[in-house]
């Protein structure tokens, strides 16, 4: 039988959980609705009763803590030497269950990029737009946001996952448990991230998922004229295709039928 945690170290991590809150300006209903899960099971956690591993996690998510170490708290196993503060490592360590880069290993992310993938539903159309990456130290992480999509209802914010022992790293983005996926390479020299991306796209009356090649070019300046919908008569859409076909002949990613 485990064994059960110490009072102090649940109400240790349950206050934690309450600063976040204060911090983050987010309510009983609003951690609930962006943990999908049910605001009764909110009000448990924070009266120090047993939740699931699984809400933690989530809770963790959305209040930018570290997982592992709240775990730790809430069942007692953390050590008095391991004080779990909120904002890491002076906002410059990201969380384990990220992959626990620091900032300055990844300061090279920073910046805007042209994301090119292909249209999901219209024929010989390539789909470019702005994504810009920022160290959030509040939550110390990179963080996503795309920009001037010419589908804009649908942009998506989220955050970089960066395993230390991978070529590829993932951009993810989470909304009431709808997930979306980027899994691309590593930046290269030229400013390039090459890969897939996974999502789910609107046809007709539903959404259907789909999966495409998708690039990413560090760049310094943009023009009205690269953004938006590409057609072969854009100047800029042979050098997207180019891009898009070299992401799959070069290995970077591969689409099986």
């Amino acid at each position: 039988m485990a064994k059960p945690a110490h009072p102090k170290a649940r109400d240790a991590a349950v206050e934690l959980i309450r600063r976040a809150m204060v911090e983050k300006k987010l309510t009983q209903a609003g951690i609930a609705d962006a943990a999908d899960c049910h605001e009764k099971t909110i009000q448990n956690l924070l009266h120090g009763r047993t939740v699931r591993d699984q809400t933690l996690f989530d809770v963790a998510m959305v209040l930018g803590l570290d997982f592992e170490r709240l775990k730790e708290a809430w069942h007692g196993t953390m050590s008095a030497s391991q004080p779990m503060e909120l904002r890491g490592e002076g906002g410059l360590v990201a969380p384990t269950y990220m992959g626990a880069y620091t900032k300055a290993a990844v300061d090279h992310y920073i910046g805007s990029y042209v994301t090119i993938r292909p249209s999901f539903t219209k024929p010989e159309t390539i789909v470019a737009y702005r994504t810009d990456i920022v160290w959030d130290p509040e939550w110390p992480s990179l963080l996503f946001e795309e920009r001037d999509r010419p589908d804009a209802t649908y942009s998506h914010r989220g955050r970089l996952y960066i395993p230390a022992s991978s070529m590829f790293i993932h951009l993810v983005s989470l909304t009431k448990g709808a997930m979306r996926m980027v899994l691309v390479s590593q930046l290269d020299r030229a400013g390039e991230m090459r890969g897939l991306i996974t999502t789910l796209n609107k046809q007709r009356a539903m959404f259907v998922p789909v999966s495409a090649p998708v690039v990413y070019v560090k760049s310094a300046t943009f023009r009205a004229s690269q953004l938006g919908e590409q057609t072969p008569k854009n100047p800029d859409y042979k050098g997207y295709r180019a891009l898009l076909a070299q992401t799959t002949a070069d290995g970077y990613a591969h689409l099986v039928e």
